[in-house]
């Protein structure tokens, strides 16, 4: 058990912004094309939240021409450059999968003082 601790430690970023569910976050990813390297931004309200430790992901959405577009991220991936949060949001649930059958202002989420 301690193998798989120590293991797991290594890999694993140590410093994560603060996030939570209905925050809208603004993560960099690395994308890698050929030999070039770039860092893409994703804009969206994280709806959900997983695990812990190594394995800890959240599911960020976000509405682009019409068409809903939902990605998970592993917070302690690589390739995860940095999440950075632009607005709280203030929900009373653990998971929004609600909004995903909501359009426009419905879809909306309060935001946090």
């Amino acid at each position: 058990m301690d193998l798989v601790k120590a293991l797991n430690s290594q890999y694993m970023k140590e410093e994560l912004p603060e996030v939570k569910v209905g925050d809208t976050v603004r993560v960099h990813v690395r994308i890698k094309e050929g030999s070039r390297e770039r860092i893409q931004v994703f804009e969206g309200t994280v709806i959900a939240k997983k695990h812990g430790g190594i394995s800890e992901a959240i599911t960020v959405r976000r509405v682009s021409y019409g068409v809903g577009c939902e990605k998970v991220f592993p917070l302690h991936a690589p390739n995860v450059a940095m999440i950075e949060t632009v607005r709280k949001g203030k929900v009373r649930r653990a998971k929004l999968y609600y909004l995903r059958d909501r359009m426009g202002k419905a879809a909306k989420v309060k935001e946090r003082v």
